[in-house]
C-alpha cells in the first residue's frame, strides 16, 4: 500500500507542476490578440484573463472523462495498471511541455495528453495481452480506437480550415476598414462589432457554460435548437450598445471587443483544457478511491466504475484555477511562447526575425510569389490600384499612437482573430467535432497575418519557416508523447518503485536544466533590449561599443580556432561553434541596425554612415565562419596536421592580427587618430607578410615538400586572414569617414581568392 500512497502523492505533485507548464504554453491562445495589439496595459489584460480562468475552472467537472475513458476502456484494467498509465502520462507531459516552453514554441496540450494516454495504454495493454497469451488483435478491446482516430482527424482538419477562414475573413474585413479605420469605424463599426461580439458571446455559451452544473440538459438542448434566435438577439443587442458608445462616449469600441474575447477564450481554455493538466492525476486518485472502497485486495480491483460519471470536487477546481492564474502572472516562459506567436504575425518587417529561412520555406514563398504574379495578369489595372489603396499601410506605420505604443498589429486584426477563433470552436463543439484550441487560434492568427500582408518580401521566408517549425513541432509532439509514454509505462510496470524514484529525479534534473537554458535565452534577450535603449539614447556611442564587442568576438573565434587546429582538438573547436554562429548573427543585426539609423532623419537620432561599414561587417564574419569551418572539417576528417614551421608562421602573423584588431577597436572606441595611422601601418606590414607566406607556400607545393590537403589548408587560411585584415581596416575607414574629419589612408585592395 505504501507504493500506492507514494504514487498518488507523486501524481498530485505532477498535477500542480503540469498545471504550471501547461498554462505557460496554452496562455498564448487567449493572450495573443490582446498582447499583440496592446489593447490595454499588461496588468489589465492579465486581470481579464485571470477572471476568465477562474470562471472557466468551475465548468470543468464534466470534461474529465477524456482522461478516464476517452482513449482506453477502464473496465479492462485493474488499479495498479491504471496508476502505471497515469504516472507515465504525467511524467511525459511535464517533460514535453516544459521543453516546448523553454524554446517558446506553442503546442497542443490536448494532442499531447491524447497521445500520451494512447502510448501508455497501448504499452500496458500489450503487456497484459502477452501475459494472457492472447493475440495482438485483442488490443482493440483495450483501446478506444474509434474515438482516438476521430480526435486526431478532427484536429488535423482544423489546421487547414482555421488558416483558410482566418485569411478570408481578415481580407474582407481589411477591404472594408483598411488600415486607416478610425473614420470608417464610426460609420459601420457598431454593425461589425455586433457580429464579432455575437460570435464571442455564443462561444461563451457553447464552450463555457455547457459544462456548468447550473446548466441542465434541457437548457443546453434549448440553446442548441434555438441557435439562430440567440445569434440574432445577440447581434441586435451588441450593435445597439456599441452604437451608443460611439455616439455618447470616446470609448474605442474595438477595445472592449478584444478584452471580452480574451476573457471568453481564457474561460473556455480553463473549462476545456484543465483536463489536460489535472485530468490524469485525478483519474489515478479516483482509481485508488474506487479500489479502496471496493474492499479486498486493492491491486485486483477492476476500474469499470471509472466509466461512469465522476464529479470533481469544487475546491480542487478552484485551487487549480488559482495555480493557473498565478502562473499566468509569474511565468517568464509563458511570455516567451506568446512572443513567438506575436512576432510571427508582426505587421512591421523591421527588427530581428527569430527563425532562419529553410529550404521548404523558400520553395513555398517562391511558389506563392509566382502564383500571385500569374494571377495579377488577369486582374484589371483599376482593380489592382483600388486593392493596393485599401491595403496601404503607410498611414498605420506612421500613426502617432502606433509609434508610441508599438503594437505588433492593430485592433482590427486582433478582433478578427478572436471572432474567427470563437466562431470556429463554437461551430465544431456544436457538431461534437474534436479540435485543438491551440491549433485553431494559432492558424487563425497566421491566416490573418497573411491577408494583412504582414509577410512581405522582406520577411516572408522567415515567417513561413517559423510557422512550419511550429506545425512540425505539433507532429513531433504526437510522436514523442506516444513514444516516451509507451517506454516510461513499460519501465514503471516492470521496475515499479525504483523506476518511479529514478524517473522522478530525472524529471527534476531535466526541469532544472531547461530553466538554465531559458534563463540564458532571457539574458540574451534582455541584453538586446538594453542595446536598443542605449541606441535610442546615444546611437553613435552605442553602435561604436557594439562594433568593438563584435571585433572582440571575431578575435576570440580566431584565437580558439587556431588553438584547436594546432592541437588537432575537436573538443576545442566544437566549444566555439555557437560563438562563431552568434558572431555571424550579430553582424546581420548590426547591418540591420545601421540601415535603420541611415533611414532616420538626423534630427531623430539618425546617422550618416559609410557603406564600407556595412560591407566590412558582413564580410569579416563570413570569412571568420569559413575559416572555422575549414579548420573544423580538416580536424574532423583526421587529415595530417600542420607542420611545426607552418604553425610557427601562422602564430607569428596571428599575434600581429590580434594587435591590429585591438588598434582598430581603440580608434573606434576612443577616436584616436594616432592609433589610426598605426593601424594602417600595421595592416600594410601584415598584408606583406601574408602575401610572402603565400608565395613561399606555393614554392613548397611545387617542390612537393608538403602534403596536398595540408598545403591547401594553409593557403586557404592565408586567403581568409588577408580578407579579415582588409575588412577590419575597411571598417576603420568607413567609421572614420562617418564620424571623424580625419582622412583615411588609401590602400590597395587585395585580390580575393576562392
Amino acid at each position: 500500500m505504501e507504493l500506492y500512497y507514494f504514487s498518488i502523492g507523486l501524481l498530485f505533485v505532477l498535477a500542480i507542476s503540469d498545471l504550471m507548464v501547461g498554462v505557460a504554453n496554452d496562455a498564448v491562445n487567449f493572450l495573443n490578440s490582446a498582447v499583440g495589439s496592446r489593447v490595454a496595459p499588461r496588468w489589465a489584460i492579465m486581470i481579464v484573463a485571470g477572471l476568465g480562468i477562474m470562471a472557466g475552472v468551475t465548468f470543468s467537472s464534466g470534461m474529465m472523462e477524456v482522461a478516464r475513458k476517452g482513449i482506453f476502456n477502464p473496465d479492462h484494467f485493474v488499479m495498479p495498471e491504471l496508476l502505471v498509465i497515469c504516472l507515465a502520462v504525467a511524467l511525459t507531459d511535464l517533460i514535453l511541455l516544459d521543453l516546448y516552453n523553454t524554446y517558446g514554441l506553442p503546442t497542443s496540450t490536448t494532442v499531447s495528453i491524447i497521445f500520451e494516454l494512447l502510448g501508455a495504454a497501448i504499452a500496458v495493454s500489450m503487456i497484459k495481452i502477452r501475459h494472457a497469451g492472447q493475440s495482438l488483435a485483442e488490443l482493440v478491446n483495450y483501446i478506444n480506437t474509434a474515438k482516438a482516430l476521430a480526435i486526431i482527424s478532427g484536429i488535423l482538419i482544423s489546421i487547414v480550415i482555421a488558416f483558410t477562414v482566418g485569411a478570408i475573413v481578415q481580407y474582407i474585413t481589411r477591404l472594408i476598414f483598411t488600415f486607416h479605420f478610425k473614420k470608417r469605424l464610426k460609420r459601420y463599426g457598431a454593425l461589425w462589432g455586433g457580429v464579432a461580439l455575437t460570435f464571442i458571446t455564443y462561444f461563451i455559451l457553447i464552450k463555457g457554460a455547457k459544462g456548468a452544473s447550473f446548466m441542465s440538459e434541457e437548457t443546453i438542448a434549448w440553446i442548441m435548437s434555438h441557435t439562430g434566435v440567440i445569434l440574432l438577439i445577440n447581434f441586435a443587442f451588441w450593435a445597439v450598445v456599441l452604437q451608443l458608445l460611439l455616439w455618447f462616449t470616446r470609448v474605442h469600441i474595438l477595445k472592449p471587443i478584444v478584452l471580452i474575447g480574451t476573457g471568453a477564450l481564457a474561460m473556455a481554455f480553463a473549462a476545456n483544457d484543465l483536463v489536460n493538466f489535472i485530468g490524469v492525476p485525478l483519474a489515478g486518485f479516483n482509481a485508488f478511491k474506487i479500489a479502496v472502497a471496493a474492499g479486498g485486495n486493492p491491486a485486483l480491483a477492476n476500474m469499470a466504475a471509472l466509466a461512469g460519471e465522476v464529479k470533481t470536487q469544487t475546491w480542487m477546481l478552484l485551487f487549480a484555477g488559482a495555480v493557473m492564474v498565478a502562473t499566468l502572472w509569474l511565468s517568464k516562459k509563458a511570455r516567451t511562447v506568446t512572443k513567438t506567436e506575436v512576432d510571427l504575425g508582426r505587421q512591421s518587417e523591421e527588427g530581428d526575425e527569430r527563425f532562419e529561412a529553410s529550404f521548404l520555406s523558400r520553395v513555398i514563398v517562391r511558389m506563392v510569389v509566382s502564383l500571385a504574379g500569374s494571377l495579377q495578369k488577369f486582374i484589371p489595372g483599376p482593380i489592382k490600384n483600388a486593392l493596393a489603396k485599401r491595403f496601404d499601410q503607410s498611414g498605420f506605420l506612421k500613426d502617432k499612437d502606433v509609434r508610441k505604443h508599438q503594437p505588433s498589429f492593430d485592433l482590427i486584426r486582433a478582433s478578427v482573430n478572436l471572432m474567427v477563433a470563437s466562431a470556429l470552436i463554437s461551430f465544431a463543439t456544436s457538431l461534437k467535432l474534436p479540435l485543438s484550441t491551440t491549433y485553431v487560434t494559432f492558424m487563425v492568427a497566421m491566416g490573418s497575418s497573411l491577408s494583412d500582408r504582414a509577410w512581405g518580401r522582406e520577411s516572408a521566408v522567415y515567417r513561413v519557416s517559423g510557422v512550419l517549425t511550429v506545425i512540425g513541432g505539433w507532429f513531433f509532439t504526437a510522436f514523442m508523447a506516444s513514444t516516451v509514454a509507451f517506454i516510461v509505462a513499460i519501465i514503471i510496470y516492470y521496475l515499479e518503485a525504483p523506476a518511479i524514484i529514478v524517473l522522478g529525479f530525472a524529471t527534476i534534473f531535466f526541469l532544472v536544466h531547461t530553466r538554465k537554458i531559458h534563463k540564458k535565452r532571457e539574458k540574451d534577450s534582455e541584453e538586446e533590449k538594453a542595446k536598443a535603449l542605449a541606441e535610442a539614447h546615444d546611437a553613435e556611442k552605442s553602435l561604436s561599443q557594439r562594433i568593438v564587442n563584435y571585433n572582440n568576438a571575431i578575435l576570440t573565434s580566431l584565437n580558439t580556432t587556431f588553438k584547436g587546429l594546432f592541437e588537432e582538438n575537436r573538443k576545442t573547436l566544437r566549444s566555439i561553434k555557437q560563438q562563431v554562429d552568434d558572431t555571424k548573427k550579430e553582424a546581420r543585426k548590426l547591418v540591420a541596425k545601421i540601415f535603420k539609423l541611415m533611414q532616420q532623419p538626423l534630427a531623430d537620432g539618425g546617422l550618416e554612415l559609410s557603406p564600407k561599414v556595412i560591407g566590412s561587417l558582413r564580410e569579416s564574419s563570413r570569412h571568420t565562419k569559413d575559416l572555422y569551418d575549414l579548420c573544423m572539417t580538416h580536424v574532423e576528417n583526421k587529415h595530417k596536421g600542420l607542420s611545426d614551421w607552418q604553425k610557427q608562421e601562422l602564430s607569428t602573423v596571428h599575434s600581429k592580427i590580434e594587435k591590429l584588431i585591438k588598434k582598430v577597436n581603440g580608434v573606434i572606441d576612443k577616436r584616436d587618430n594616432r592609433s589610426l595611422e598605426e593601424a594602417n601601418a600595421l595592416h600594410k606590414t601584415i598584408k606583406s607578410e601574408l602575401e610572402l607566406l603565400n608565395k613561399e607556400q606555393i614554392k613548397r607545393i611545387k617542390k612537393d615538400d608538403v602534403k596536398t590537403r595540408q598545403g591547401l589548408l594553409y593557403l586557404n587560411i592565408i586567403s581568409h586572414l588577408l580578407q579579415i585584415i582588409d575588412q577590419s581596416c575597411d571598417l576603420l575607414d568607413g567609421y572614420d569617414i562617418s564620424f571623424t574629419s580625419a582622412k583615411p589612408v588609401s590602400r590597395k585592395k587585395s585580390k580575393k581568392r576562392a
